[in-house]
């Protein structure tokens, strides 16, 4: 097995792994919701995970391209040159996926959950708009929702600088689950900040598996060895 097929088995492991924590980070509000409100759709915790980065961009569009990898060591799917390209072209899906996850995690860090933003705190006030994922303006992008002591009455982070959280600060803007407001807060940052960094690790292997594929394609692969009995 050739260094392109080896990282191609590695890839695929990976990948599994990535799809199923981001299935798993997605589902962690929606079940939350169903459990405090006993139905999906009244007083969620925000839009973004109705948008299923994790599910569909992270988890399913994962798939075609993390099955060819894994198939590369059992089946030999990828010894050979045309299984190579395949699996590359696959990994653009992934790549694809791995972004929306990326975008839709960054939208939701930035405006937090819908108790910081909306007083009705329902789908009703959601807007499922794909444009909006585009409209990113990095100097606006902040986590004063999330470092404040409320969301609800923000206080003034102008001057806020790195140095203003080391350790000692940091018991003074700790969350725990003793309010709704808090709860939805932890659980918003902490869901979708792990969306981000697997949207992150999904679109390097995605995008390693596209080029050692295609190198493959072009240099070719190693022929199995019958065995000798």
């Amino acid at each position: 097995m050739t260094c392109c097929e080896g990282w191609t088995s590695c890839s695929g492991f990976s990948l599994l792994v990535l799809l199923l924590l981001g299935i798993v980070l997605n589902a962690i509000p929606l079940i939350v919701n169903f459990v405090d409100g006993g139905q999906f759709f009244h007083n969620p915790i925000s839009c973004f995970e109705w948008l299923f980065p994790g599910i569909i961009g992270a988890g399913l569009m994962a798939i075609p391209a993390t099955t060819m990898s894994l198939a590369a060591r059992k089946r030999a799917c990828c010894n050979n040159r045309t299984g190579m390209l395949l699996s590359s072209l696959l990994n653009v899906i992934t790549v694809i996926g791995a972004v929306y996850c990326m975008l839709v995690s960054i939208q939701a860090l930035s405006e937090g959950p819908l108790i910081c933003n909306s007083q009705e705190n329902s789908t009703s006030s959601c807007e499922f708009s794909f444009n909006n994922l585009t409209d990113i303006h990095p100097e606006s992008f902040n986590l004063q929702w999330f470092f404040s002591e409320s969301c609800l009455a923000p206080t003034d982070f102008s001057n806020l600088t790195i140095d203003g959280f080391m350790a000692s600060d940091w018991r003074k803007y700790t969350l725990h689950f003793n309010s709704k407001e808090n709860k939805h807060r932890v659980i918003h940052f902490s869901v979708f900040l792990g969306l981000l960094l697997v949207g992150i690790l999904e679109l390097l292997f995605g995008l390693s598996q596209m080029v050692i594929g295609f190198l493959g394609c072009l240099c070719g692969v190693t022929k199995r060895r019958s065995r000798i009995v």
